[in-house]
């Protein structure tokens, strides 16, 4: 019985982390689900037109990452569940032999008792002691001999049960798995679906390199533009921060204690900050990687572009103060919202509805975002995130499971 009560304590903490880790697993799975359905909404917007384009190929690449995702997640779901099993298995195997040994203990009790069934020796027993003290004593053991063989039995019986009830857990882990493995070969079957298109769509643009290496050219005119205005509003941001503390010149943010609350709030709250608009899927994330359709051409990326849907609002993803709205060329508007020593780009705005100096709150709305009409209605946000001079990785900030 001991044997069992530990392997009985390794199952339920086993049961823990599996609980934990299969709620990790299906949240992660639910929010690609969510990112696939919300691509797909923004794929069907321009099915009619059926040209092939780049926006569209970064949109399918999209739904084939998160696809990827989710039959890792089952495939994480399917290891515990296996794990899962092997502990039920052993548990019902040690079980069984314990409820082997209480039957052949039970047994020998049941002999022993037949030998001396006789209330007679069981008299005998009590007055042949020395003295009435080993009288009492053997008295006491009769009793308690007594309750042990009732006791034997209720843990017959209750081990029954337990094998009983384990098996059928067994079952019904056997039938969930059973349901997973049918799942992934869904998403297998549509991953397949998704990169033959992903394929189409390739071989489409690579007819159009010339033009994609045009656009490529203005992108990146665009994005240095965009840096550069950014670097000289740090700078600027750095000398009035100085300013206020007496520092004649600074090469990084002098803050007041307000300012390094709000700045050491942002912190503790890393990976859990809302996204800047409410719905959206990371179409380039943050970083260099290689062009999806030109080989040997390296795209750079000083934060993520979010695809969403045309109209949709942006969103502070923290408090803070409006440092800069300003106008560049083929980015349209820009709002820069300073947190302390942490500044968050919101760039390709057609709408801004705040004022530089305006002190914001988090999830307040900042503007909107620009629909290129021409483009498939492709409404993307640049969203940036700096420390001062240093750019960070917006994917490391923000919440996961945003779309819903």
């Amino acid at each position: 019985m001991k044997i069992c009560f530990v392997i009985i304590i390794l199952l339920i903490f086993s049961l823990n982390v599996f609980s934990q880790s299969k709620v990790d697993l299906e949240r992660k799975k639910r929010d690609n689900y969510n990112n696939i359905k919300f691509t797909n909404e923004l794929l069907e917007k321009n099915k009619k037109r059926k040209t092939i384009s780049y926006n569209r190929l970064l949109l399918l690449n999209s739904k084939i990452k998160s696809r990827t995702n989710i039959i890792s997640n089952i495939n994480g779901e399917l290891d515990l569940i296996a794990d899962r099993i092997l502990v039920h298995q052993d548990i019902i195997l040690n079980l069984e032999i314990d409820l082997i040994n209480l039957k052949d203990e039970y047994a020998k009790m049941i002999y022993y008792a037949f030998l001396h069934k006789s209330s007679y020796d069981k008299l005998m027993f009590i007055l042949a002691a020395e003295d009435i003290n080993m009288s009492f004593r053997r008295l006491k053991y009769l009793q308690q001999y007594s309750t042990h063989r009732k006791n034997q039995a209720q843990l017959i019986q209750n081990t029954k049960i337990q094998i009983s009830e384990e098996i059928v857990h067994l079952e019904i882990i056997k039938a969930n798995r059973k349901d997973l493995l049918l799942n992934k070969q869904i998403e297998n079957k549509n991953l397949l679906s998704e990169k033959q298109e992903q394929n189409t769509s390739l071989k489409g643009l690579k007819t159009k390199e010339k033009q994609l290496r045009k656009k490529l050219k203005k992108q990146y005119k665009i994005a240095n533009n965009l840096q550069k205005e950014i670097a000289r509003i740090i700078e600027e941001e750095a000398r009035i921060t100085a300013s206020k503390v007496s520092k004649s010149s600074a090469n990084f943010f002098q803050l007041t204690p307000e300012e390094q609350l709000i700045a050491d709030n942002i912190i503790r709250n890393k990976s859990h900050l809302p996204w800047p608009t409410q719905r959206g899927i990371i179409t380039s994330n943050f970083g260099e990687h290689p062009h999806p359709v030109i080989k040997g051409v390296k795209v750079r990326n000083d934060g993520v572009d979010i695809a969403t849907n045309e109209g949709a609002v942006v969103r502070a993803i923290f408090e803070g103060t409006v440092s800069r709205i300003f106008v560049l060329p083929g980015a349209h508007k820009t709002v820069i919202i300073r947190h302390g020593n942490y500044l968050t780009v919101y760039s390709n705005l057609k709408d801004v509805i705040v004022r530089q100096g305006d002190k914001i709150i988090t999830k307040q709305t900042i503007g909107v975002v620009y629909t290129d009409k021409d483009n498939e209605n492709k409404t993307v946000l640049q969203f940036q995130i700096w420390k001062e001079n240093v750019k960070l990785n917006p994917e490391d900030w923000l919440t996961k499971g945003k779309n819903g």
